[in-house]
């Protein structure tokens, strides 16, 4: 019988993430609460970085880009929210960090919550993704949904399901 598998990983799509900043920005352009401030997003790298007036706006503007990007199926899990620090002309600055794969401590996890399991399935940590095998389908099913279920820190996908 043929070895059934699919692999686990945690990635943000750029093209959708890019496609909720520009809707964010259309919004905060278009609200009154938002006339003549400085708010902006921008993405650096792996960095989104939101500059507003104050705390408050800034807390605004991100709360706008996250009901974007879940619109638009961007996992907001995968936001690693780094300290608000003072940016020029009186605005405020905060750097959010997107984590791309699974970190070696969560992939760890992941394979002691699929031994524990007690499923006739293999896994194996592959760089930032982990590949699960097994005869039966339905075991590689129950696999996705007990890790659906499991409180982890980031998003998960599960691709090449075959």
């Amino acid at each position: 019988m043929a070895e059934n598998s699919f692999d686990i990983v945690s990635k943000v799509d750029m093209q959708e993430l890019n496609n909720a900043i520009t809707q964010a920005e259309r919004e905060i352009e278009t609200r009154f609460d938002f006339k003549n401030s400085k708010s902006s997003i921008a993405i650096e790298k792996e960095d989104i970085v939101v500059v507003s007036d104050d705390e408050y706006k800034l807390a605004s503007v991100i709360d706008i880009l996250q009901s974007k990007m879940i619109k638009r199926g961007v996992p907001i899990k995968n936001m690693e929210f780094g300290k608000l620090e003072p940016a020029s002309a009186g605005t405020v600055r905060q750097k959010i960090k997107l984590k791309q794969g699974i970190e070696q401590d969560i992939s760890k996890k992941i394979n002691i919550l699929i031994r524990d399991s007690k499923l006739k399935v293999k896994s194996q940590i592959q760089g930032d993704s982990i590949r699960v095998t097994g005869k039966s389908l339905d075991d590689l099913q129950a696999v996705m949904a007990l890790l659906r279920g499991a409180d982890l820190q980031i998003d998960l996908q599960f691709t090449n399901y075959r």
